[in-house]
């Protein structure tokens, strides 16, 4: 088991009460740049495609893809404000496919010489507090991450196209889900977070919306495709998951992610149970039945989500409770369209 004493090492990412982040831009050139991009982001909104949104009225089509007006903002800030460093490990994802897990393995592997078990910082903070969201969190006059410790830990849902050129020098964690779950997963989610102002979204418009590729970061195919794609050219800077693969075997999974993130299991570690302690701290089961993640308040600097948003079911085959076979056969024939000649079959493997 994990037994090496806790150390303060982790900054919690509770922003508006940190005080090691500015609260305006550095300087009065930096105040000018920021002023600049955010009217090139209001001359931009006026030129793209539009959609209907699920959390706000609309989306926009920017550069292949479906973002809202404050993701696309927060693109063009971090294309501008972001430093990479070599070691940055990146967490990507579509929506719904399974960060908050992914957040804590990684998380508690890097961190696995800090915390006992017993005492662990993700019994008392949500996993998405455990590091930051580049399109929420990353914003030059709240957030500056240059202080943090190597190897830094983001998480994003931007398509690989959208990040910025210096974050090729990071190694990317991906994962990725079964479409239909992804559906019913992001359904459930963005009607709980959708603004007020609008009716809720019923389970047939988001089907055709996120068919016709319109939703959050969608289009979900070649979201998925786009980190496919560069798993396969770039191995050693890529790593892409299966959220099925992950539930069916989570040890083996997550010994490939320690070993690709530069922190291997030793034979020690082995044989003292440590992988299993990391994957019982992390699973669904316990995470979701900790009163943080119950009744506790994720604070993402711009907006405050409950918790418990994060944990609805963590299942595999939930859209067999709400999807029609003619909807089911549907996603099948647009997903085995949009991979085909890829090489990738979503799922576990048989």
């Amino acid at each position: 088991m994990l037994s090496i004493p806790l150390v303060a090492r982790f900054i919690t990412y509770n922003v508006p009460s940190q005080s090691h982040l500015p609260t305006t831009p550095k300087s009065k050139q930096d105040a000018i740049l920021y002023e600049k991009i955010c009217e090139e982001h209001k001359q931009l909104i006026e030129t793209l495609p539009k959609g209907k949104g699920w959390k706000v009225e609309h989306l926009y089509n920017y550069n292949g893809f479906w973002l809202d007006p404050f993701a696309i903002n927060a693109n063009l800030l971090l294309h501008t404000y972001f430093k990479s460093q070599p070691s940055d490990i990146v967490l990507a994802s579509f929506m719904k496919s399974g960060t908050t897990w992914l957040k804590a393995l990684m998380f508690s592997t890097i961190n696995r010489h800090r915390y006992t078990i017993s005492d662990h910082h993700l019994l008392h903070h949500s996993p998405q507090n455990t590091f930051p969201n580049m399109e929420i969190e990353f914003h030059p006059t709240t957030a500056d991450f240059t202080d943090l410790p190597p190897p830094r830990l983001f998480a994003t849902h931007f398509p690989q196209t959208l990040l910025p050129p210096c974050m090729t020098s990071c190694k990317l964690v991906y994962v990725c889900r079964d479409p239909k779950d992804v559906l019913i997963s992001k359904w459930h989610f963005m009607n709980e977070i959708r603004s007020k102002d609008l009716d809720p979204l019923s389970l047939d418009e988001a089907f055709e919306l996120f068919c016709q590729g319109v939703s959050d970061y969608g289009p979900f195919w070649e979201h998925v495709l786009q980190y496919w794609r560069a798993s396969l050219d770039s191995p050693d800077k890529v790593l892409f998951f299966k959220y099925e693969e992950v539930k069916k075997q989570p040890q083996v999974e997550l010994r490939k992610l320690a070993a690709f993130m530069g922190q291997p299991f030793t034979v020690e570690e082995e044989e003292n149970g440590v992988v299993e302690d990391v994957v019982k701290l992390c699973c669904f089961e316990n995470l979701s039945n900790l009163d943080v993640n119950k009744t506790g308040v994720t604070d993402f600097r711009v907006v405050e989500m409950e918790t418990r948003l994060f944990f609805r079911k963590g299942e595999t085959g939930d859209w067999k409770n709400y999807l029609s076979n003619e909807m089911k056969e549907r996603i099948d024939e647009i997903t085995d369209d949009k991979f085909k000649s890829s090489g990738l079959v979503l799922g576990a493997k048989v």
